[in-house]
């Protein structure tokens, strides 16, 4: 007689995965295309990749631009990809290349995290390393860290936090954090920089709330920032760029307004990408609008 194979019974549905009822979890995004680090002989930028601890894994890509002046010292880039929390990697050209971009044309030592993935990692793990990524580059203070680009070429005193999507999700934490317990004597968190952030008030709210089974309900801090966060919010100036043809344009804004009601002594800076989509600069970096997202980055960790 013949085996009848059947089909999995689906239980949840999301923008990036499926659950079955078994509790298998199938991906619905190709796995991420991985590009070791190379040195650019047009710029003269220099690549490596670096283990920030053994366990839990934690490693992030370094981006050194040429300089003239072996003694410049550097401002720091500290970058967290997007994609859900559960997709692409600092690893894959499109984001070696945007990273690589970015420390080109802001002259910055950039490090692109390479952060806990679901369903590998479930949630919070990516916070936890989020966090642990921003107190490994302040362990260089002092030229004493386990680095040596960091520890000749940084700035500790200009630290930038970024990230675009999830990652701007992930940079808001991070710097909030730092209003919490702060960092190393010695560093100074400049400006955190937000493109495209996630924070909720979308469809993904379940996605996320499933991917993170401790949390606290659709008001969960990490999923729509507390007031209290915010207000203690650990840096100087931010940016929020949001893209005119995003679905996360309104929680960009909302972040925004919520950032000046909330007593926070800093400076915020909202910036709208006209005829963008949702991280469409680093997607399809050639286009002009998505130059000038590159630009405004630049501009922001230069201005005096």
């Amino acid at each position: 007689m013949a085996t009848i194979t059947q089909e999995k019974e689906l239980k949840h549905e999301f923008n990036f995965f499926r659950v079955y009822k078994d509790g298998t979890v199938e991906l619905l995004r190709p796995p991420p295309t991985i590009i070791p680090p190379f040195d650019d002989p047009t710029t003269g930028l220099r690549t490596k990749d670096a283990v920030i601890t053994a366990n839990p894994p934690l490693s992030a890509r370094l981006f050194l631009p040429k300089t003239t002046n072996p003694n410049t010292k550097l401002p720091v880039f500290l970058f967290f990809h997007g994609s859900g929390f559960c997709a692409r990697s600092a690893f894959t050209p499109e984001y070696h290349n945007h990273v690589a971009a970015i420390a080109n044309e802001a002259n910055v030592l950039a490090v692109s995290v390479e952060y806990a993935k679901f369903p590998v990692r479930p949630l919070p793990a990516c916070y936890y390393d989020a966090r642990s990524s921003l107190q490994w580059v302040a362990s260089h203070a002092g030229a004493t860290g386990p680095d040596s680009w960091l520890n000749e070429h940084a700035d500790l005193h200009r630290v930038f936090v970024a990230g675009n999507s999830a990652g701007g999700n992930l940079t808001h934490w991070a710097v909030s954090q730092v209003g919490k317990i702060g960092l190393a004597p010695g560093v100074r968190i400049a400006g955190a920089i937000l493109v495209h952030p996630f924070f909720g008030g979308t469809g993904d709210d379940s996605q996320w709330l499933y991917m993170c089974p401790e949390n606290e309900g659709p008001e969960d801090p990490r999923l729509k920032p507390a007031a209290e966060d915010l207000r203690r919010l650990g840096c100087e100036r931010v940016l929020v760029c949001v893209a005119e043809k995003d679905p996360l344009l309104v929680a960009g804004e909302k972040y925004v307004e919520a950032l000046k009601k909330s007593g926070w002594s800093g400076s915020v800076e909202l910036v709208v990408n006209l005829g963008l989509g949702h991280c469409n600069h680093v997607y399809e970096p050639d286009e002009d609008n998505a130059r000038e997202v590159l630009r405004k980055i630049a501009s922001f960790i230069n201005q005096q």
